[in-house]
């Protein structure tokens, strides 16, 4: 199974982890299945941008996102061109690392 390496965010994830997930799952779920609440107003509907994050290493493993990802990515806090929304990021065959940026869109934890 591939490995999510989680860079450690002061609040969410203090001292980063690794995580197993499947090839097919979806980021965001696995994520929060695994103890790493990531913000998600809109229960990973594609309807926000609170679960933003940067893929620093496998970015070509997840599948391609759609146009109203994109459309909602213009939306999020710091986006740059390896952001990407967990609650779309359907995992691939190769090992990914991210970054969940300090402030979410609405600069709040969602919690």
């Amino acid at each position: 199974m591939p490995i999510v390496t989680i860079l450690p965010h002061e609040t969410i994830c203090p001292q980063g982890a690794s995580i197993e997930v499947a090839k097919g799952e979806r980021l965001a779920q696995s994520l929060n299945k695994a103890g790493i609440k990531l913000p998600h107003a809109c229960e990973y509907n594609c309807a926000c941008a609170t679960c933003h994050v940067i893929v620093r290493e496998g970015f070509d493993s997840l599948n391609e996102p759609d146009d109203n990802e994109y459309d909602h990515l213009d939306n999020a806090f710091g986006a740059t061109p390896q952001s990407r929304l967990a609650c779309q990021c359907v995992m691939g065959d190769e090992d990914i690392t991210i970054e969940i940026p300090r402030n979410n869109r609405n600069l709040v934890n969602e919690e």
